[in-house]
């Protein structure tokens, strides 16, 4: 992600760790640009993208005595801002959903969040096609193994697994259109 780090960047972080202003704002005008493009690929807002930079520098200045333990700092920022950009995406998600949770109430749809969800889970789950659903609901609502699986249905193993894997990639693309919302946050969310 950061290619060129700054030259004496050791010695400005030693320097931030022990309050230094204008060394932490050296680091801030060499990252921050290059920070937040690496944010806005993970949150696709230039807002949120902007909100992440500033709060991802405030986070590191708080705890700047950590900084004398860091050996690359680059990497410890990509994490950081990772971090941070993931955590935005998830409570944004948990937005959407309650508001989508709302709508529904509103519809006449199941009240409660977990109803909701449920609700949408089988719904994923009928749209399957007939062998795929079997596998899955003997995985997860039987608790079967896939050699259970394998002799009850009469496939192999292998042929278990994968449908069971197709399956479910099914299942979170399913609910991600539903809502409106990445795969990785239907997983978080809903599983």
């Amino acid at each position: 992600m950061y290619r060129s780090a700054l030259n004496d960047e050791r010695e400005l972080l030693r320097l931030v760790a022990a309050g230094d202003e204008r060394a932490f704002t050296r680091v801030f005008d060499h990252y921050h640009q290059r920070l937040g493009q690496h944010i806005y690929r993970i949150t696709r807002s230039e807002t949120v993208a902007e909100e992440l930079v500033h709060d991802v520098f405030l986070k590191i200045w708080r705890n700047r005595e950590l900084l004398r333990e860091v050996e690359n700092f680059p990497v410890y920022l990509f994490v950081i801002s990772k971090n941070a950009a993931l955590n935005a995406l998830k409570k944004i998600a948990a937005e959407k959903l309650k508001f989508t949770d709302l709508d529904a109430a509103s519809e006449g749809e199941p009240e409660q969040p977990d109803d909701y969800r449920y609700a949408l889970i089988d719904e994923a789950i009928d749209q399957l096609p007939f062998q795929q659903r079997q596998v899955y609901l003997l995985s997860r609502h039987q608790r079967l193994s896939y050699n259970e699986i394998a002799l009850q249905m009469g496939l192999s193993k292998e042929t278990v697994k994968k449908y069971l894997q197709i399956a479910t990639a099914s299942i979170i693309s399913y609910i991600g259109k539903s809502v409106k919302m990445s795969p990785i946050l239907v997983l978080k969310i809903f599983f």
